[in-house]
């Protein structure tokens, strides 16, 4: 049994002696995002609740009640977290229900989504509100029956003193409960008398979802509500000029046409205010239909804009200057200057030993450059925002990854206090770090504060796909030097990133090579990149795990076994002190996927490729099986190794591992967003390829290391390594290696046509 002390969060509950009814609220400020049944699976509810932001409510029918302040995009913490609370409060979870709380940075900390942090920073805290919920209640039980504390025990809701033969339900001393003082300490489960955590329970939206129910953004409708939508810029490089809208305001439906500026060029942003186009134009009519055909008719001049700097605040950290450069960028200058650079020396990010005489000195040296182009995020939900600003309120509800650092931009640009604006917070149709920057939040606040009424703005497909927040174009060189016995005694990468560095200098091969240097450098632009899921491990992971089977078959080594070694070297003899892995945990997803797809007895006419990847405090190990037919690769099958700790959903846990894995396979193949004088020449699905239901794996098996230690992250680890899985299991299919993505363009011109 695990005691911890309550002292942080002591100061973090709210304790009413009495509901409304009758029952027991705890408010906590932690990183809760939680679950519930439908009304059709609880018991009667209460007559009434107690209604505050960030809470346990337990009602005087024993029916618990927990808020969710964070945002759900699909990764399940709607469903996971709440199991953690139930698990400590030892409650039926058929008696728990949820509810989505607004944003409300009083109560809550970290009120966001992004980074596979929900589960790992909430673990804790909701641990620890569970707890000390259902020690209240065994202290009012043992007041009421007059015995000692340590008698009382519970379960499923219940409490008993078994000498007396005394029992109740929570919710008969709820009220009592209320009234006892929040304890100093708390003892927590321990793992082996889990009875909820680790085993599979229902999305609790599920039905919701399918059923088609209003969760979503894009639902939100309300009375006397106008449609906009915005007209950017036509390409990277470019601003307003003027506006013709003579021939548009008399069309049918439409209101108003006219200039919104979302940021003022002297504003200091916020570390997720990006935004490519601060002035663009807004057209408000009716009905979506009708703004749509005012699009196509409106008159607009750009004009290109000048160089300039922003202001830009870090994440916590001091704001600093950002250089805009001017000019009409194509893709075909982005790849001539990533060869310039790569021929020079570049900033030095982590060195050990002597690489150079290493290199000079080696048998064998293998080099080999990869480049990724920049990606759009195609979340499946367009972008939208519902907004209704009056002279002293703004009320407000969508889709939105970062609510809590949004409102303080919405509250300087509004001229308005936090307190008087209210971020409904809806289910994600897909987030993938792409709704992590609302500057069209902004814009419908903007425009409904203009037009005096209530107001949704909607981005068609095109809107979001040219409008900027691309994962950035990115690559990699990298060395390998092999002794005369084929020991890997160098390593040596060079990553350059437009606008940002994928390096991370720290991670594997780092501290299993005794020489080895990484360098890296930027290039400046004017497209707005950020986050994308499992943001420069996407890149890094995938290339570089494609080299290492490179590598691995120079040297004549089973690529498993070369990458063990290194583990093995890594483990017990590190090289430097700041690698960011455990080697025994990379070890051991390596150990578990070789076993469980059978590594070294292949099926016949079936190519297999390998990976292994660190990111989001997890660790991934694939193995992917694909076959040629009619000259076409097809997936089979794909097997996966986790550890991410203790598991607390492994149904959840398993359908992210998919997904990702799927999401990963398409995008090594096909995705790819290319410019030409500023212009992005993909805009839609007919010429942006995503992968299609037929190409997905023929099956998909997820193995977990079993473990006691805390859980970390699912939604982003598995989604790198499934590009070098596929790359290396081309080559074996193919017999040529894949350096650039996507891969799709090169086996249809080349390799497949040989």
């Amino acid at each position: 049994m695990t005691i911890v002390k309550t002292s942080i969060g002591r100061r973090s509950f709210l304790k009413v002696s009495a509901l409304a009814g009758g029952g027991l609220m705890l408010g906590f400020n932690s990183l809760i995002s939680c679950v519930g049944k439908s009304e059709e699976e609880v018991i009667a509810l209460p007559k009434e609740w107690f209604e505050i932001n960030g809470y346990i409510k337990i009602g005087d029918n024993g029916i618990v009640t927990i808020m969710s302040p964070n945002p759900e995009g699909g990764q399940n913490v709607k469903t996971s977290m709440p199991m953690i609370v139930a698990e400590e409060l030892d409650v039926d979870w058929k008696h728990v229900i949820i509810e989505q709380a607004a944003l409300n940075t009083k109560y809550f900390t970290r009120q966001f989504i992004g980074g596979s942090q929900a589960i790992r920073q909430g673990w804790r805290s909701l641990r620890l509100a569970g707890a000390t919920a259902r020690q209240m209640l065994r202290e009012a039980a043992a007041q009421a029956w007059q015995v000692p504390v340590d008698e009382i025990t519970t379960a499923a809701g219940v409490l008993h003193h078994k000498k007396s033969g005394n029992s109740a339900g929570y919710g008969e001393l709820a009220s009592a409960a209320a009234k006892i003082e929040v304890p100093k300490e708390v003892a927590l489960k321990e793992v082996k008398d889990f009875l909820i955590i680790s085993t599979s329970r229902k999305n609790v939206d599920g039905k919701k979802i399918v059923t088609g129910k209003p969760l979503f953004g894009i639902d939100t409708n309300r009375e006397g509500m106008l449609i906009a939508m915005i007209v950017h810029p036509p390409a990277f490089g470019m601003k307003l000029k003027s506006i013709d809208d003579s021939s548009v305001k008399s069309m049918p439906g439409i209101k108003d046409v006219f200039a919104v500026k979302s940021m003022n060029y002297e504003y200091e942003r916020q570390f997720f205010d990006t935004c490519t186009f601060p002035e663009v134009v807004a057209i408000v009519g009716n009905t979506t239909w009708e703004v749509m055909n005012a699009k196509k008719e409106i008159k607009i001049e750009w004009e290109q804009f000048a160089n300039h700097s922003i202001m830009k605040k870090g994440l916590g950290g001091p704001a600093q200057k950002v250089e805009i450069p001017s000019g009409l960028e194509s893709t075909a200058n982005h790849q001539a200057a990533i060869e310039d650079l790569m021929s020079k020396p570049l900033t030095i990010a982590r060195k050990d030993g002597n690489p150079e005489k290493a290199f000079k000195g080696a048998a064998k040296v293998i080099e080999r450059t990869y480049t990724a182009p920049f990606l759009a995020h195609n979340c499946m939900e367009p972008m939208n925002f519902f907004a209704h600003v009056t002279t002293d309120k703004a009320e407000l509800a969508g889709p939105l990854q970062k609510p809590e650092l949004t409102e303080q931009t919405l509250s300087s640009r509004l001229g308005m206090p936090i307190e008087n604006i209210d971020i409904q917070m809806t289910r994600l149709g897909g987030g993938f770090g792409r709704r992590s920057y609302a500057h069209w939040l902004l814009e419908a606040a903007l425009i409904s504060q203009k037009v005096n009424a209530p107001v949704k703005l909607i981005y068609t497909r095109e809107d979001d796909m040219t409008s900027g927040i691309y994962r950035p174009m990115y690559s990699a060189k990298y060395r390998a030097a092999l002794d005369a016995d084929n020991n890997l005694i160098a390593f040596h990468v060079k990553a350059i990133g437009i606008p940002e560095s994928p390096l991370e200098e720290n991670r594997f091969p780092a501290g299993a090579v005794d020489n080895y240097l990484a360098e890296e450098t930027t290039i400046n632009s004017n497209l707005t990149t950020g986050s994308y899921r499992a943001p420069r491990s996407n890149f890094m992971g995938a290339v570089e795990q494609s080299f290492l089977d490179e590598v691995a078959e120079v040297a004549g080594k089973d690529p498993i076994e070369f990458r063990l070694e290194l583990l093995d070297r890594a483990l017990n003899n590190p090289v430097g002190e700041k690698n960011d892995y455990d080697a025994s945990r990379y070890a051991g997803v390596l150990k578990l996927v070789r076993e469980k797809s059978d590594w070294n007895n292949p099926q016949s006419n079936v190519h297999r490729g390998v990976s292994a990847y660190f990111c989001h405090n997890t660790y991934v190990a694939q193995v992917l099986d694909l076959t040629l037919e009619k000259n076409k690769p097809v997936v089979q099958r794909v097997c996966c190794a986790v550890d991410c700790g203790i598991v607390v959903n492994p149904d959840a846990a398993t359908n992210l591992a998919e997904g990702a894995i799927v999401d990963g396979i398409g995008v090594a193949m096909y995705g790819a967003l290319t410019l030409k004088d500023g212009v992005p020449e993909q805009t839609n699905f007919h010429n942006y390829r995503m992968i299609r239901h037929s190409e997905a794996p023929k099956s998909i098996d997820v193995h977990f290391v079993q473990s006691d230690i805390d859980p970390t992250g699912m939604g982003e680890p598995t989604f790198p390594p499934a590009f070098a899985a596929l790359a290396n299991a081309l080559y074996k299919a193919t017999g040529k290696r894949f350096y650039k993505q996507p891969f799709a363009q090169e086996l249809e011109t080349s390799v497949l046509k040989m």
